[in-house]
């Protein structure tokens, strides 16, 4: 629980929000990874949806979240 605590007062959020912000992340991903699965099913479906998403989620992290990435790899440390 420790743990718990230090990870979120390094990335200054409560609970809920990192709840939120991991979440959105985790559901982003997943409809990703579907999109390229019918991709390869289809291929002139979703021609650009996967990689699109990864830009977004890498641009959100690194423009808005870089706290967050260095955080996670000191308490997992």
């Amino acid at each position: 629980m420790q743990r718990t605590r230090e990870h979120l007062d390094l990335v200054n959020e409560t609970y809920f929000q990192h709840m939120a912000h991991a979440s959105g992340f985790g559901f982003k991903l997943i409809g990703a990874g579907f999109a390229c699965l019918l991709h390869g099913l289809l291929p002139s479906m979703c021609c650009t949806t996967g990689s699109r998403a990864v830009t977004e989620l890498h641009d959100s992290m690194v423009v808005n979240r870089v706290k967050h990435d260095s955080a996670c790899r000191e308490t997992n440390s």
